[in-house]
C-alpha cells in the first residue's frame, strides 16, 4: 500500500461576475412583467401574484454577494433566464473540458508535474454536458495523458467522493497520480423565475492532483490521512432531467426538470448528519476536533457551514478555521469545498491537520482528513 498525497489544485473562475443587484433587477422586472400579463386570472385567484426579490433577502437567505458565471447576458435577459452557450462541433473540445482543462493545468502546475506523470483522469461532478462519450476521456485527450479516465457524478460531493476513489487506486499501485477533475456550469440547471433559488448557484472548475506520497515533490503537499463517505437517499434535493424526458410528454416542461430543493428540510437534515460524519472520521483517526485549524466546507449556505463547526467545535468557528468563498462564488457545487481548499491553504504550517468536507443531494457526504507536508 502506498502513501498518498494532494501534490496540486487549480481553478478556473469565469471571466463574468454577476452581483445580488444584478439578479434581482433581471428578477423583479420579469414578476412585474408576469403580475401585469396575468392580472386578471391574479385577481380572479386562479393563479398567485409573484413576490419580488432583494439584495438583502438573497444575502440574509444565503451568505451570497455575487456569483461567476459563463455566460451574463442571458441569465440578465428577462425575456430569456437562462445561460446562452451555442452548441459546440463535435470536433470541438466541449465546455466542461475547457473548463476541466484550464483547473487541470494550475494544478500539475502546483504540483511541479505534467501530463505525463499522470494515470488517470476522474471528471467528478453534478451537471455533465452529454451521457457519452466521458467528458473525462475528453479532458484526458485534451491533456495528452495516458491510461484512464471516467466520469462521476454524486451531486455537491462529487470531487470528495473522486478523490476517494484517486486516493483507492494509487494507494494498490493502479496509477501513480490521477486528476480529480469538477468543471461545474451550475448556471445551466437553475431556474431563474424561481424566487427561492434564483440566486444559488455560480460555475466554476476545480481540479486536484492526487499522487503517490514518495513521487510527489511538491511544495503545497497535504497527506491524505483517511477518507469516509456516506449517502443517505433523499428526494429533498432533485433534478429529474434525463434522457427519459422525451418519453414522457406527461412531464415536460415541469419545473422539476431544473434543480428544485425543500431548502428547510435540507438544512434540518443535512447539518447534524456531516457534523456527526466529520466527528466520527476524526475520532476514528484518534484526531481532537480541536487539533483541526482547518474546515474546507462545501459552500452552499452560511448558515449551514456556521452551523456545522458550530456543533463540531462547540462554539463558533473563527473566520480562518473555516473560509467562506461563497459570497463570491455562490454554490459552486462539487467544486466549492475545493476552491475553499485552493484559496485557503498556503499559510497553514507545517503538520496542520484540516478536513474537506462535501454534502448535498443523495443525500452525499464526503469527507477527507488532510495533513501539510
Amino acid at each position: 500500500m502506498y502513501n498518498v498525497v494532494i501534490s496540486g489544485t487549480g481553478l478556473y473562475t469565469p471571466e463574468n461576475s454577476i452581483s445580488n443587484d444584478e439578479l434581482v433587477e433581471s428578477f423583479n422586472t420579469y414578476v412585474r412583467q408576469f403580475n401585469a400579463d396575468n392580472a386578471a386570472a391574479i385577481e380572479q385567484g386562479e393563479i398567485e401574484a409573484l413576490s419580488e426579490s432583494s439584495s438583502a433577502f438573497i444575502e440574509k437567505a444565503s451568505g451570497i454577494k455575487s456569483r461567476f458565471v459563463m455566460n451574463k447576458e442571458g441569465i440578465l435577459d428577462p425575456q430569456r433566464m437562462t445561460p446562452r452557450l451555442p452548441e459546440r462541433s463535435n470536433e470541438e473540445w466541449g465546455i466542461l473540458c475547457q473548463m476541466g482543462v484550464a483547473a487541470a493545468e494550475q494544478a500539475l502546475q502546483r504540483a511541479g508535474k505534467t501530463a505525463a506523470d499522470v494515470d488517470g483522469v476522474i471528471v467528478a461532478c453534478s451537471n455533465l454536458e452529454r451521457a457519452y462519450p466521458a467528458v473525462a476521456i475528453e479532458v484526458q485527450a485534451a491533456l495528452g495523458i495516458t491510461g484512464f479516465a471516467y466520469d462521476m457524478n454524486v451531486a455537491c460531493s462529487s470531487a470528495t467522493f473522486g478523490i476517494q476513489a484517486a486516493t483507492q487506486n494509487i494507494q494498490l499501485g493502479q496509477a501513480r497520480a490521477i486528476l480529480v477533475v469538477s468543471p461545474e456550469i451550475c448556471t445551466g440547471h437553475l431556474n431563474f423565475r424561481d424566487r427561492d433559488s434564483h440566486f444559488i448557484f455560480g460555475d466554476a472548475a476545480t481540479a486536484v492532483l492526487v499522487e503517490r506520497a514518495d513521487l510527489a515533490t511538491s511544495k503545497y503537499q497535504f497527506d491524505i490521512v483517511g477518507t469516509k463517505l456516506l449517502t443517505s437517499f433523499s428526494n429533498n434535493i432533485r433534478n429529474n432531467f434525463g434522457f427519459l424526458n422525451r418519453a414522457a410528454e406527461e412531464g415536460v416542461g415541469k419545473r422539476d426538470k431544473l434543480f428544485v430543493q425543500e431548502g428547510r428540510k435540507v438544512f434540518r437534515d443535512v447539518c447534524p448528519m456531516v457534523a456527526e460524519l466529520v466527528g466520527e472520521h476524526l475520532a476514528a483517526n484518534d484526531i481532537q476536533v480541536s487539533d483541526v485549524k482547518r474546515f474546507w466546507l462545501h459552500q452552499a449556505n452560511l448558515s449551514m457551514n456556521l452551523l456545522i463547526t458550530k456543533k463540531l467545535l462547540g462554539r463558533d468557528a473563527l473566520p480562518e478555521e473555516a473560509p467562506v468563498i461563497l459570497d463570491t462564488y455562490a454554490n459552486t457545487s462539487s467544486a466549492g469545498s475545493v476552491i475553499a481548499f485552493h484559496k485557503n491553504q498556503d499559510d497553514l504550517p507545517s503538520g496542520s491537520l484540516g478536513v474537506l468536507s462535501s454534502f448535498g443531494a443523495g443525500y452525499s457526504i464526503g469527507s477527507v482528513i488532510l495533513r501539510k507536508h
